[in-house]
Parts: C-alpha cells; sequence; structure tokens
C-alpha cells in the first residue's frame, strides 16, 4: 500500500485551509498516486481565540470540511484518514477534536475522537489548554484497508503507550497520527516517540504533522514542528517530509511486519502482570552514644573505632 502525508500550515481560517488541503492532496494524486491519504491534526482550522473555536467546530458529518474530505475521497477513490477536524455535537459546550476516515467509495469507515488532551505549558513559557475547548474521547478505532489493520491516535496520544498497546493486542499493523507537535516539544520528543512506538509494537508508525507558525490568542504565534514520517516496524524512518507544507509518500508491505514480528516474536513473550509488590525497608536506626555502648558492655574503654567516631561527630556538631 502506498501512502501519503499532506503536511499543511493551517490557520483560523477554515475555507483557505480547505483550499490549502485540496491543492496538496491533488498535487500528491498526480506525483504519487497514493492508495491513502493522511491530513494532519486541525486541517480545517488551527489557533484563534477560545470562542472563535468553538464557533468554527462543525457538525461532522455534515460540515464543509467533512463534504471536501468525503468527495475528494470518492472522485479519487482512494482511502482518507482526514486528519482531524473540530466537531460539534448538539446540546454540548465543549467539541471534540476528530478523525474521520472515509473509503474509496466516499462513505464513512469510522471516526476516532482524541483522548488525551494537551494541557501544558511548554518549554518557552506558552500554555496550551486544550481542554477549555475540546472534551476527550473514550473509545480506540481500528479500521482495514488494502490488507492493513490501521489504529488511529492524535497528536498528544503518542505520548500514552498504554494507547498503543491495546492497539497492538488487537493486532494492528499501521498506526497513524495525525498531530500539530510544537516547536518546542518537536525538535526533542517527535522523532523518538515515533520510532519508539514503531519499535515497541512492531507495527508502521506514520505520524502526519502541522508546519510553521499559525495566529493564536491575542495575536500571537506559535509554531509547529512538521517533520511529517514514516517508521517501519524494524524503527528505521523511510519517508521524512521537508520544512514548508507539502507531502511526502512511503510504500507499506505487509511481509515487512512479519518478518519483524517473526525475528523478535515479541506478542508471544508479553506478559501480564496480576500484581505489583512493593518492598517497605525499615528506617534505619541511630547509632548508639558512647554512653550507650557503655551501658551495654561495661567493659568497653572507650577506645574502640565506634567510640571515636562518635565522639568526633559530637564534637563536629557542637
Amino acid at each position: 500500500m502506498k501512502i501519503s502525508l499532506i503536511q499543511m500550515n493551517s490557520q483560523p481560517d477554515r475555507e483557505a485551509n480547505l483550499r490549502q488541503a485540496e491543492a496538496l492532496m491533488l498535487k500528491a494524486v498526480r506525483e504519487d498516486a497514493p492508495d491513502l491519504i493522511v491530513l494532519p491534526e486541525h486541517f480545517d482550522w488551527s489557533g484563534g481565540t477560545v470562542a472563535e473555536k468553538l464557533a468554527a467546530a462543525d457538525f461532522v458529518p455534515g460540515g464543509s470540511a467533512y463534504r471536501m474530505v468525503q468527495e475528494f475521497a470518492l472522485r479519487h477513490g482512494l482511502w482518507l484518514h482526514a486528519g482531524s477536524m473540530l466537531e460539534r455535537v448538539a446540546g454540548q459546550e465543549r467539541i471534540y477534536n476528530t478523525t474521520v476516515v472515509f473509503g474509496p467509495d466516499g462513505r464513512e469507515t469510522g471516526r476516532y475522537r482524541k483522548i488525551h488532551l494537551f494541557d501544558i505549558v511548554a518549554p518557552d513559557g506558552k500554555a496550551y489548554l486544550e481542554s477549555a475547548t475540546v472534551a476527550p474521547g473514550a473509545d480506540l478505532f481500528i479500521y482495514e484497508a488494502n490488507g492493513f489493520r490501521i489504529g488511529a491516535a492524535i497528536c498528544y496520544d503518542l505520548r500514552f503507550s498504554r494507547l498503543f498497546d491495546q492497539l497492538a493486542e488487537n493486532e494492528v499493523d499501521l498506526v497513524i497520527l495525525p498531530a500539530a507537535f510544537t516547536m518546542q516539544t518537536g525538535k526533542d520528543h517527535w522523532e523518538v516517540l515515533c520510532r519508539a512506538r514503531a519499535i515497541e509494537f512492531q507495527v508502521y508508525f506514520a505520524a502526519c504533522g502541522q508546519w510553521g507558525g499559525y495566529l493564536a490568542a491575542g495575536g500571537e504565534t506559535r509554531q509547529c514542528f512538521g517533520n511529517s514520517l514514516v517508521c517501519d516496524p524494524w524503527g528505521q524512518v523511510i519517508a521524512r517530509a521537508s520544512d514548508g507544507t507539502g507531502s511526502v509518500a512511503a510504500r507499506l508491505d505487509t511481509q515487512r511486519v512479519k518478518d519483524v514480528r517473526q525475528l523478535i516474536p515479541m506478542a508471544r513473550h508479553r506478559r501480564q502482570f496480576s500484581s505489583v509488590v512493593t518492598q517497605s525497608f525499615p528506617s534505619a536506626k541511630p547509632l548508639p552514644s558512647v554512653g550507650d555502648l557503655a551501658s551495654i558492655a561495661p567493659t568497653c574503654d572507650a577506645l574502640c573505632s565506634e567510640c571515636r567516631n562518635q565522639k568526633a561527630r559530637s564534637v563536629a556538631h557542637r
């Protein structure tokens, strides 16, 4: 299966973002002829204020972003893993950060709502509070395409190995992670985490990121790391996007997954743990004083090393 990752620079401007996404996907179709296209997290809207994000969220199905990617999948007869979009749900104050997957027939195969929300203060002091607008999802999502079992995750999920452990238990061959990793965290953690997930769960790992600056609340510009990449089940990076908007393609082979798993049969060796045993150690007893030693051994002449050390400590603390 051939896969193309679309690296975007989304802004708080839905129409411009959808034009950018469609143009980049068309370019990938012409140049790479992929079987599956992946868009990044927030391909439909990135940045802005809390109020603007809530207002920008659209219904799934039904919104303009949903219709665009659905029609694209149908028109070009390919699988489309539509990054993530802002999903409005009637009667709920918060929205969801949602991946929707479409088959070559244009039908929705399913969706995944981001589980782990990005509430941190980055090393540069900028605060991110995703939970102010987004509610967490609860369910994993797996689908099958072109002979691959594919698991879904989004951005900050990357740091939580239990999610990928659950996907591995359900025998996925490929994990797709749309993202908008910050520049600060991405330069240190992006590649090493992607490669680690590929190695420890013996899967292809396709991580599709936003790149460059976008406008956040108060006119502040924030930077995304980009570096969209594909790792094979051995942890080798087999494709990586350069800086800027564009796409990167890789060919995936289920035989490669089988070969790695046969070489190191981790699934057979993996064990469950029924309990956790902790060992508590008694606190150290204080050293006896010279008087204590004398009372214990009346014949002590106070010249032994223990007595000399105790006397020295007593003098030093006066």
